[in-house]
């Protein structure tokens, strides 16, 4: 898959122009699914956080409130309950996958269980447009500082890329640059530490920074 993995969004012109460049052709006349899963399991989440992304409310709008031609929602913990036939289809058809935020670990346990990730690598026209935890489950480890789900057995995701993400540079208290340089001494991969205004573009393996924001690299 085309990947741009973002800790915000959306959020500027820099990572809009990657965006539709990756599409190929304008926002307005690609098809969209949301994936709000990763939301369930993290505490700070719950109904109307799910709801706002899908709706594209105050808050959302970087993602799913791009201007899509169409909007539609992908459950993927519904999925093994309605059979391939049915939900694949769906997911050929979409231009973009909006994947938001929450529990990494929770997203990829149902991107495995739902039969998602081994789909994946039959996408290769597919954009995937990830939001935090959306964006951190393409990554090898996230690092115990992230997992937030009691069921997690470790901090391991799909490993789709060589790195990990730090998101949300600057915008808690417990993300400084700081927190980051400690999260990726505990990591054997090496990491980007990414603010809201930044994205990490990633095609057929090549990886490109895309910011104008602020972002670091760490590790070897």
């Amino acid at each position: 898959m085309k990947l741009l993995l973002t800790s915000g969004g959306v959020t500027n012109p820099s990572i809009e122009a990657a965006l539709v460049e990756l599409l190929g052709k304008p926002i307005a006349e690609c098809h969209a699914l949301c994936i709000p899963t990763a939301q369930w399991g993290h505490p700070a989440c719950g109904p109307r956080s799910v709801r706002g992304f899908v709706a594209a409310a105050p808050g959302f709008e970087h993602l799913s409130g791009l201007g899509w031609a169409s909007v539609g929602v992908l459950e993927l913990t519904a999925l093994p309950t309605i059979g391939e036939q049915r939900w694949v289809p769906w997911v050929r058809e979409a231009d973009v996958l909006l994947v938001d935020g929450g529990d990494a670990t929770y997203l990829y346990h149902w991107m495995r269980e739902s039969g998602l990730a081994d789909l994946l690598p039959s996408l290769p026209d597919t954009v995937w447009v990830g939001v935090s935890a959306g964006s951190m489950v393409m990554t090898p480890r996230i690092g115990r500082y992230f997992v937030e789900w009691p069921s997690a057995p470790d901090d391991r995701t799909l490993g789709v890329v060589d790195f990990s993400i730090f998101p949300h540079l600057d915008l808690f208290p417990t993300n400084t640059m700081e927190d980051a340089e400690r999260w990726a001494a505990d990591l054997d991969v090496p990491s980007y530490v990414i603010d809201e205004q930044t994205a990490i573009k990633v095609v057929d393996g090549a990886v490109e920074v895309i910011s104008e924001g602020r972002w670091k690299r760490l590790g070897a």
